[in-house]
């Protein structure tokens, strides 16, 4: 019930995750196409996990290249679930890839779809009188975009995933906002140490409207790229370390695990984030995309 009152009045950000690195289609619809194959992944995390009402998300995202290799497809389904509120987000995205130099594409997304959410805030009993006894269940269409620089070691992207406010009335004189614009930018950059090893720092900055901006960072290690290895931060909030495993040059296995920080260690509960993915892509000849 603690966590159902946090945020029982406060309109709501969008899913934290610690892999984003590896899933850039859940924060930039522009990343459409970027795995040049057709791409299948799915998240599940589980914050602070065994906490009641604590946020459970869970993500299925599939995007690929067209033929041209000049446009990308792609579609998100997001089911959150943050104390009284359950929300589901279902978009489709569009990016438009420019070659801009060798093996360096700038890319260009747009994304529309439908977000729904509905909140039973009487089952709390919140003090405050005009939230009393309301349950909203809302459809809102939704529109968002991005832009997408890559090379064979640099990525950088800036995206607003949701571009419109929502916000629905209590009564003839009441309204209470339920979701806030998020804007992010991303980028790492991919370090050789030696013929085996790699270095990929990455860095994702988040602001949402009436909030403080929020800071993420990851170190991690390449190995052959089969396995990924590192350790994230997220600012005033969690400490935490993640890895990810190719078990075929297709199909790939990831999991991270955030400890709560500064004023969220009283809840002394982790976070667990799973993710598959699998890349409809087959090496010829023993050579592979060096994007994979």
């Amino acid at each position: 019930m603690m966590l159902a009152g946090v945020w029982g009045s406060n309109a709501q950000q969008n899913p934290h995750y610690t892999q984003y690195m590896f899933s850039g289609l859940v924060i930039n619809p522009a990343y459409a196409g970027v795995d040049e194959a057709l791409s299948a992944m799915v998240i599940d995390r589980r914050q602070w996990s065994g906490l009641e009402g604590a946020p459970k998300t869970q993500t299925l995202s599939l995007h690929t290249l067209t033929a041209k290799r000049k446009v990308g497809l792609g579609l998100l389904v997001v089911n959150d679930e943050i104390g009284i509120h359950r929300n589901l987000t279902v978009q489709g995205s569009y990016a438009y890839h420019l070659k801009v130099a060798s093996n360096s594409f700038l890319s260009f997304g747009l994304q529309a779809g439908a977000f729904h959410i509905r909140s039973d805030y009487g089952s709390i009993g919140v003090p405050d009188p005009k939230l009393n006894n309301v349950i909203i269940n809302e459809l809102f269409f939704e529109v968002g975009a991005g832009v997408y620089f890559r090379s064979k070691r640099f990525h950088w992207g800036i995206s607003a995933p949701e571009l419109l406010p929502k916000t629905t009335s209590l009564n003839e004189t009441e309204s209470i906002d339920l979701k806030n614009i998020n804007l992010f930018s991303f980028l790492k950059y991919r370090f050789t140490v030696s013929p085996a090893w790699e270095f990929e720092p990455a860095f994702l900055l988040k602001y949402a409207n009436d909030l403080p901006l929020s800071a993420d960072a990851a170190m991690t290690f390449i190995y052959k790229d089969i396995l990924i290895a590192g350790v994230s931060y997220r600012l005033d909030a969690s400490l935490g370390y993640l890895m990810k495993v190719r078990v075929v040059p297709q199909l790939q296995f990831g999991y991270a695990y955030d400890y709560p920080m500064g004023s969220l260690t009283q809840l002394n509960n982790g976070s667990h984030e799973l993710m598959v993915q699998y890349l409809f892509r087959y090496e010829r000849s023993g050579i592979k995309s060096p994007r994979l």
